[in-house]
């Protein structure tokens, strides 16, 4: 069950909803799968409601760092208060400036990816995949950049899409040389430069190559920009963009 923190419990973790995952209706729908997992679990979990807010990544790459720095130790006052020790987030960007850049700043928390939890959760038994829903679909994995080549955690989506018995087919660029989805270091806030051709597009023509019909991610800049490059390639009936956590859901039937 889920609670705020204001209501004075001391759930197993603090889902850090994030600023996607709270306002943009895409993302929105990857908080509610990860949601309905814990409960499923019957995981204790709380979150900050309208206490949380951005963690100031997008400030600190776009060079604001007054800002950065006001959004962070504002988080940080509200996140000791109520005396939080571990964080589970789906943004790697989150998952990047709270794990790594915070406790510069005072802040120093277990911080955890969902992917990371869902592998723990599956190989601790507590989680089981019922499988069938995917089981012989040719599915890729789209490494974001935070995640994989800023955090080294390459594995543990891995491991978790392994469960659905789909047949896993690596990018091109994958891994250390995957290939960025083109919204990261606040470049999902900006016009693209003249001239330039679009890096989701150049994306999704690997993905083209590869013959996935299923685009596993885990970030929701990335779910965007996928999603944005399968529309410019007329492709949006044929290959399908999902969350990690909703593939989950959807082979567990929840």
């Amino acid at each position: 069950m889920s609670e705020f923190l204001a209501e004075d419990k001391s759930p197993e973790i603090l889902f850090w909803v994030g600023c996607a995952g709270s306002y943009d209706a895409r993302a929105q729908k990857v908080t509610l799968a990860i949601s309905k997992i814990l409960h499923n679990l019957s995981i204790e979990f709380a979150i900050l409601g309208d206490e949380e807010s951005c963690t100031g990544d997008p400030a600190r790459r776009a060079g604001n760092e007054f800002l950065f720095q006001m959004q962070a130790l504002q988080n940080i006052e509200v996140l000791n208060g109520y005396g939080v020790k571990k964080i589970l987030t789906a943004c790697p960007h989150c998952f990047n400036t709270l794990k790594n850049e915070y406790p510069a700043l005072g802040g120093n928390y277990e911080v955890i990816h969902h992917s990371q939890y869902l592998q723990e959760l599956i190989n601790e038994g507590r989680l089981k995949v019922e499988g069938g829903e995917f089981k012989g679909k040719k599915l890729t994995y789209h490494d974001s950049c935070y995640l994989g080549r800023v955090n080294q955690v390459y594995e543990a989506p891995r491991k978790v899409l392994e469960t659905l018995d789909a047949d896993l087919v690596e990018l091109k660029r994958c891994r250390t040389t995957g290939l960025c989805c083109g919204a990261g270091g606040a470049q999902m806030f900006k016009e693209d430069e003249p001239g330039d051709k679009r890096i989701n597009t150049e994306r999704i023509e690997e993905v083209l190559d590869s013959g996935a019909k299923i685009v596993a991610a885990n970030c929701p800049f990335c779910l965007t920009m996928l999603g944005d490059g399968i529309k410019a390639e007329e492709k949006q009936d044929e290959i399908m963009v999902y969350d990690l956590s909703e593939l989950i859901v959807q082979s567990n039937s929840w």
